[in-house]
């Protein structure tokens, strides 16, 4: 069976832009693209909403058909198909993404320096679904994907902005590299790997006394992460690797990394999501991809 790329939509213009998103990247995989909107009934939703003589249900069945209305005018060769869907929001996206490539979901930028917010439904999808999420900002467009034009060049015949990878050696998980690495790959577009790391607690009592020692570490992280990024060179050697070990919080260098990247992706563990992920999704400017593993 054919896994769609899932998009919820909720009507806002973040879900919106995850719908174009997605547009994208189904044609990208050349697989179909699915839009969904999940509505729960409430008792008190029976007024019309303002403006709109309509009511909550009607309303939310026009969601997902204008929106596929208008990616089938500018995506024209993309199979695309709209659901309304019955139940409570997050239990229906986790049982649509269940069936996906991934599931696509839009983010609001709620401050300059606040960075996105990521609303309840969002959140508890992506620490309970198996399958990947993707959180797009309300801002992306088609051309913030590619390198900025230099030569006068259309969007479509610029090359792909790298795709970032968020690893960590103490568990690096292949779910996490495949997924980045296949997306990479469809894009012809570099992989970005960052690796953050710390000096052990009684790095500043020895340093004194082996000046070399900082030299060293980062020596060693450097040939550790190389060593677990052979096997996937060796897999898909048209793709260009950037090893990028990092002292400091990798969340901020995964954040540095977003400004430049198509798309950031991170690994998370079951039914959690860490304190890493949680500063990526709230701060990183890119599309940010969350991939469970065990």
């Amino acid at each position: 069976m054919t896994r769609p790329v899932t998009v919820g939509l909720d009507g806002s213009p973040a879900s919106l832009a995850a719908a174009d998103w997605g547009a994208r990247e189904a044609l990208r995989r050349q697989v179909p693209l699915r839009l969904v909107h999940a509505w729960e009934w409430q008792p008190y939703q029976h007024a019309p909403l303002a403006g709109t003589g309509d009511g909550p249900r009607v309303w939310s069945q026009r969601v997902p058909r204008e929106a596929a209305a208008d990616l089938r005018n500018r995506y024209p060769d993309l199979d695309i198909t709209a659901d309304n869907l019955m139940g409570p929001p997050t239990e229906t996206l986790c049982d649509a993404a269940r069936e996906a490539e991934l599931l696509a979901l839009g983010t609001a930028r709620v401050g300059g320096l606040a960075g996105f917010l990521v609303g309840s439904v969002a959140m508890a999808t992506v620490a309970h679904t198996d399958r990947p999420v993707v959180l797009v900002r309300a801002e992306t467009t088609a051309a913030d994907e590619h390198r900025p034009p230099t030569d006068g060049r259309p969007p479509s015949a610029m090359a792909y902005r790298p795709v970032v990878l968020g690893l960590d050696l103490s568990r690096p998980c292949s779910e996490v590299i495949r997924f980045a690495f296949d997306t990479a790959a469809l894009r012809a577009a570099p992989v970005r790997v960052v690796h953050g790391w710390n000096p052990p607690a009684y790095f500043a009592y020895g340093a004194g006394a082996n000046p070399t020692l900082n030299t060293d570490m980062a020596a060693e992280h450097t040939d550790m992460l190389r060593t677990a990024l052979r096997p996937w060179q060796e897999k898909y050697p048209g793709i260009d690797v950037i090893e990028q070990p990092v002292i400091g919080h990798p969340a901020r260098h995964l954040v540095e990394a977003g400004s430049d990247a198509g798309l950031v992706v991170i690994g998370r563990r079951t039914h959690r999501i860490g304190h890493v992920a949680h500063a990526v999704l709230y701060h990183c400017p890119a599309p940010v991809a969350v991939v469970p593993h065990d």
